[in-house]
């Protein structure tokens, strides 16, 4: 049996879904699991999604953001800042 969900839950999921926020979210996940088919398929065995996951942050994340947002941008996509990043601080993670 399920139970029935309030309107005003299903309004602020459908809020959140629309959010660019969640877009983004959606659209990096999917740039992450094309990374670990074609390292998978490169190696010849399933990396995982964590494996994946930090290797295209190590690799590609930074260049992807900055593609997408000059895409959305020319698109008249409007998005918050991307919060900065002190190198340092990057380094010793």
């Amino acid at each position: 049996m399920t139970a029935a969900i309030p309107s005003e839950t299903k309004g602020s999921k459908e809020f959140v879904k629309q959010s660019n926020l969640y877009q983004e979210f959606l659209a990096e996940r999917e740039e992450i699991l094309k990374h670990k088919w074609l390292e998978s398929e490169r190696l010849g065995y399933d990396i995982g999604f964590e494996r994946a996951l930090l290797d295209w942050i190590r690799k590609h994340r930074d260049a992807w953001r900055a593609n997408r947002r000059a895409q959305l941008a020319a698109q008249g996509v409007k998005l918050p800042a991307a919060p900065a990043v002190d190198p340092a601080a990057k380094k010793s993670a």
